[in-house]
């Protein structure tokens, strides 16, 4: 069965790349499904562009690889007509209109939606006159994004895409990926660092450590799966006994201790639980604590 025919957007075994002596894939596996949108997040150097790279045929890799039924290394022309990405700096003509960038783009790809551009392009400063040289930095990153997101891709890969923009402009940009992009014939692979700002829309995530995926988890087994207790002083090293995987200590004598797998209805003794925000999560795992 196909990779398309399966369901299976992209399927990685065994990735390896190597930089002079530091392994940025070290036999990196994964599976991602359509209709799904997927934060892969990591460290500085710990691999997530040297995997975007290889996923878009960007860089040579060792390891077995298939991108929409197809291989990035021999196939990059005919995978590039359904896949779309925003890497984290926008290069664009300094001396090119809005106008004539838009114009650019809808005369060469077959699948470029100049109404949708236009619309998202209504939402910011840009104007149809304005160049790439009067525009700020995050005015550059905006129009990237309105070419980009008007294609009509299967995959869109997102390298920190909003880097340069401001919370705001963060926030429209998430809303309008989720109301005018994203459908289940799309996925979405997202990186970024401003992890609080993306949970709330992601499906499914990728933690990444050492060119190794130490975490992979759909958002609801996430929840399911892990507890933050909120635990009094006097309850510490009751709960310190069900060996959770981190703790912080914060004002006033109170513990903060995450738990993987443990019941919640037996964490709830030791005080109050929730949900862990993705970052905490993240941190916790990133300390080498867990993996």
């Amino acid at each position: 069965m196909s990779a398309v025919a399966s369901n299976t957007v992209i399927t990685a075994r065994n990735l390896r790349k190597a930089y002079r002596s530091k392994l940025a894939l070290n036999d990196t596996s994964f599976d991602i499904e359509a209709g799904r949108i997927i934060g892969l997040i990591g460290p500085n150097g710990a691999g997530k562009t040297t995997a975007l790279k290889a996923i878009l045929g960007l860089v040579p890799f060792e390891g077995d690889l298939k991108v929409l039924g197809m291989d990035p290394r021999k196939q990059r022309d005919e995978l590039m007509n359904d896949v779309c990405f925003i890497a984290d700096v926008a290069v664009l003509p300094r001396w090119i209109k809005v106008k004539e960038a838009i114009d650019f783009v809808d005369g060469i790809h077959p699948r470029f939606d100049r109404a949708k551009c236009e619309r998202f392009i209504a939402n910011t400063q840009l104007n149809p006159n304005l160049r790439v040289r009067e525009m700020s930095k995050g005015m550059i990153v905006q129009l990237h994004l309105a070419l980009v997101m008007a294609i009509d891709a299967k995959l869109l890969v997102l390298d920190e895409p909003t880097l340069g923009l401001d919370i705001l402009y963060r926030k429209q940009f998430y809303q309008r990926l989720l109301e005018d992009y994203f459908d289940e014939q799309k996925t979405i692979i997202i990186t970024t660092h401003q992890v609080e700002e993306i949970e709330h829309i992601l499906t499914d995530v990728m933690f990444i450590r050492d060119g190794k995926i130490v975490l992979t988890a759909a958002m609801d087994e996430v929840a399911d799966r892990y507890t933050e207790v909120l635990a009094s002083a006097d309850s510490v090293e009751a709960a310190r006994a069900l060996k959770p995987i981190d703790e912080r200590s914060l004002p006033f004598g109170k513990t903060v201790m995450l738990f993987d797998g443990a019941p919640r209805e037996q964490l709830a003794a030791f005080g109050e639980t929730r949900n862990p925000g993705l970052a905490d999560l993240f941190v916790a795992i990133m300390k080498g604590t867990y993996a």
